[in-house]
């Protein structure tokens, strides 16, 4: 018997890789390749840019047009904008490996559209539907499609690619909350026309998005749910570890500029830290992508869960406007590495690479769960302790549990535990 038959790919994988090996390697780079890579970080820019600016709508809401209402119901506005944006990709990334990049047009109409008329809300009905459903659902379909695209140009370099994509989503963090700070705080501008000069920002960004991005591979024709995925075990823990480290990281995003104006920060420049809390992530989001394709995508982002729950627990001990700059800075880098982490991880889960949206997208949708559930809860500890110190050691902990899942999420991969994966 012919020993060699016994290490030949099984049918469906050795068909994968004849499939693939029609269209070449992924190039890894040029022109066109950085193009969509330049693409999706607009994208995250204009998007998830906007949406780690809650921290100063949160500030803003709680004293203004919904001071009659609790933080933590508040909080749901962006809590469900930012679960809506991930949790979406359950249905973007699978339409995109099925129809390609041309689904990103109409949701970046919508996406507009949702700024706009936020612009224009009085009532907290007002805010939800349109900060809240319109602009996180548009928001998914704008941006698993850029993930799934960027993954098809690169393989070796691929969490490198991500990290400059999210990245973009770091400096649309520092635009967005400066800006809006200023015009809402220290300018004769109502908060409509703010809103509004906030969704021209981002309109060239999204229209560069639409020209930029496109799929390298052709659709492919399978079922449109990948449910197989969940039988792999290092996919679920992966899964399981995003859900935890969600479950804290978002924490300071939302009540950062809070907390600081509990200590007796001026309200501006407590704004202010959100735009440098993501100014740092812009670092903690390209250097953990780079050294993720040298030393492994798992090991980095379960480095980053552990460092961002470290960080979340020494939350309370920053009072002064000095420790709370540092501590900005500490959070941004290292919480910047769990979304790039996350999402460079989730590439290595499949061989096909037209199931790269499909992967990511339900993987993320998950995880996302957490942050529809992690800022009321917060919020809740706060109301009902009338401090941040349980907030802290909640969010912080599971954190550490994520990072915890995470590794041993490694023992199910190729090279094992110890392996650089």
């Amino acid at each position: 018997m012919n020993m060699n038959l016994q290490r030949r790919p099984s049918p469906p994988t050795y068909r994968i890789h004849a499939y693939l090996n029609t269209f070449g390697p992924a190039p890894d780079g040029g022109l066109r390749a950085w193009l969509v890579a330049a693409g999706g970080a607009s994208i995250t820019f204009a998007c998830m840019g906007f949406t780690n600016s809650f921290g100063v709508f949160q500030e803003y809401y709680t004293t203004h047009q919904l001071a009659s209402e609790s933080p933590d119901k508040v909080a749901w506005i962006g809590s469900l904008s930012v679960f809506l944006q991930f949790s979406g990709g359950a249905f973007s990334g699978p339409l995109f490996d099925r129809y390609g990049a041309w689904i990103i047009r109409p949701a970046a109409v919508l996406y507009l559209l949702s700024i706009m008329l936020t612009s224009l809300c009085t009532q907290y009905w007002h805010f939800m539907l349109c900060q809240g459903v319109l602009m996180g659902l548009s928001g998914s379909v704008l941006q698993f499609p850029t993930f799934a695209a960027v993954s098809q140009y690169f393989d070796k370099r691929r969490a490198a690619a991500l990290g400059i994509v999210i990245s973009g989503s770091s400096l649309g963090g520092v635009v967005f909350p400066v800006a809006l700070s200023k015009m809402l705080n220290s300018s004769q501008l109502s908060f409509g026309w703010a809103v509004r000069i906030m969704g021209f920002v981002a309109t060239p960004m999204v229209l560069f998005t639409c020209v930029a991005v496109t799929a390298r591979l052709p659709p492919r024709k399978t079922q449109f749910f990948l449910p197989a995925a969940f039988r792999d075990v290092k996919y679920s823990l992966l899964v399981a570890a995003l859900f935890f480290s969600f479950l804290g990281m978002m924490t300071p995003l939302f009540f950062l500029p809070t907390y600081a104006v509990a200590c007796g920060v001026d309200p501006a420049l407590a704004s202010y830290l959100v735009a440098i809390l993501n100014g740092a992530s812009t670092f903690g989001r390209i250097i953990p992508g780079v050294l993720a394709d040298k030393y492994g995508k798992f090991n980095v982002f379960a480095i980053g869960s552990l460092c961002t729950g470290v960080v979340v627990l020494c939350l309370t001990p920053a009072k002064s406007t000095a420790g709370l700059v540092v501590y900005a800075v500490a959070i941004g880098f290292s919480s910047g590495t769990i979304i790039s982490g996350g999402s460079a991880a989730f590439t290595i889960c499949t061989d096909d690479a037209r199931n790269l949206g499909t992967y990511l997208g339900m993987g993320i949708a998950v995880g996302a769960v957490a942050t529809l559930i992690g800022p009321p809860l917060n919020g809740a500890l706060v109301d009902r302790y009338g401090g941040f110190f349980e907030l802290s050691v909640f969010s912080g902990v599971m954190c550490l549990v994520g990072g915890v899942v995470a590794f041993v999420a490694k023992a199910w991969t190729d090279k094992g535990f110890w392996g650089r994966v």
